[in-house]
């Protein structure tokens, strides 16, 4: 049963970042990209040509029909446009996958999160959708040619829905067709991530630096993590973002490990900075060909260039502009084991639509104390610690800042 109150504990900063980063991660990314075509002509066609070749890509508009929630205006005066792109674990359990997480017919959706990018890229909002959110499940089309009935289900069953026709594409447009019946938003683009290809990526970063709060075991997630600040491998991070029961994991919720799982996602994108792939072209190659390995996606952000340029587009893009959050929600009235978005997750929808920061930003700490001048006895007196509720740009949400701790 999920935990009786509307949003799921959330990691806590011990200690902020000192300097924004985001707008150098986006860069480094981008660069990375640039600097693997620069290898040489030969080269750079080979490389260019096999990272490409390694996305798998549908068009899904197709399936969704014409009632759809308005798009973004693209005559907006603003610089770019808005883009909402639907973020999607999948649990697929063939091939690899059946390795990680034992075999299993059809696909089910693990984590889906809504990032809506600003038309100005200075603003990315992240919201998670609990997968065991109850919400009103649309008629889906399948490239198979047949149609799924309209039902009042669990979330996570649209991805499976979708699936019947065993291609993740449809999945996802299952998905895709399903918020944006209960949200009213256009979803713009989809990314589809399976288990074999993070487990890739994080070892292809040398595992993910993190603190971990307290020591964590699950039998069933194949968890066994240690308190303290540890660097977890492919398999251990998976399992670090998936465990729902044993020890020191939660309450057993889906809802209480979207926190864990939004912390691994910035531990992740420092990883990505801190490494320096620019100057190690195996690493680069090695990296990248996990990640474009990795994903179904949709056109747009299927193409090598599509992506380069986004990632320049949100380089200046700061970290406290990063914000986290799961959609407000409460037990749900006809079934307590399942839960539903509450009146609370309108407005913040309706912001996303608007394109309007989903939280109001927080007054700027105070100035630390100013350093005692030369021939002082006393020294100053250090600024007071900001409480943690006004550390966070709202009740319900976090930024990045918040969820780039380390131990200590």
């Amino acid at each position: 049963m999920p935990p009786p109150h509307a949003t799921s504990a959330r990691p806590r900063s011990t200690r902020h970042a000192r300097r924004p980063q985001s707008h150098r991660i986006a860069r480094g990314i981008a660069l990375g990209v640039t600097a693997l075509l620069a290898f040489g002509v030969t080269g750079a066609a080979t490389a260019y040509s096999r990272l490409q070749g390694n996305i798998k890509s549908a068009d899904v508009n197709s399936l969704l029909g014409s009632n759809r929630p308005k798009a973004p205006d693209p005559s907006d005066p603003s610089a770019g446009k808005p883009i909402n792109i639907l973020l999607m674990g999948s649990d697929v359990r063939s091939g690899a996958n059946a390795k990680i997480g034992g075999k299993a017919d059809g696909m089910r959706s693990d984590t889906t999160i809504v990032l809506h990018l600003s038309a100005d890229r200075s603003r990315a909002d992240l919201v998670s959708i609990p997968r065991d959110t109850l919400v009103d499940i649309p008629a889906c089309k399948r490239s198979n040619g047949t149609t799924s009935n309209a039902e009042k289900g669990q979330f996570n069953a649209a991805f499976s829905i979708g699936s019947e026709s065993g291609q993740v594409s449809d999945a996802a447009a299952c998905a895709i067709k399903t918020v944006e019946t209960n949200t009213n938003l256009f979803i713009s683009e989809y990314v589809v991530i399976d288990f074999a290809g993070f487990t890739k990526m994080v070892d292809a970063l040398g595992g993910i630096p993190i603190c971990v709060p307290n020591d964590m075991t699950s039998p069933k997630a194949g968890l066994n993590v240690k308190a303290g600040q540890q660097t977890l491998g492919g398999s251990t991070a998976l399992a670090f973002a998936r465990a729902r029961t044993g020890t020191g994991v939660g309450d057993g919720s889906d809802t209480n490990r979207l926190g864990r799982q939004q912390q691994l996602l910035a531990a992740m994108v420092r990883q990505v900075q801190s490494k320096n792939l620019l100057t190690d072209a195996p690493a680069l190659l090695q990296f990248l060909n996990a990640a474009t390995s990795s994903i179904t996606a949709s056109p747009n952000l299927a193409s090598i260039r599509n992506m380069t340029g986004l990632a320049f587009g949100m380089r200046g893009t700061r970290s406290e502009n990063i914000t986290f959050m799961t959609i407000p929600f409460a037990p749900a009235v006809s079934d307590p084991n399942r839960v539903e978005m509450t009146g609370a997750a309108d407005a913040i929808w309706g912001n996303i639509a608007a394109d309007k920061p989903i939280v109001k930003p927080t007054a700027a700490a105070p100035p630390p104390a100013k350093t005692p001048t030369a021939g002082a006895t006393t020294p100053a007196k250090p600024a007071a610690p900001v409480p943690t509720e006004t550390k966070k740009p709202g009740k319900d949400a976090i930024t990045a800042n918040d969820v780039t701790a380390v131990c200590g």
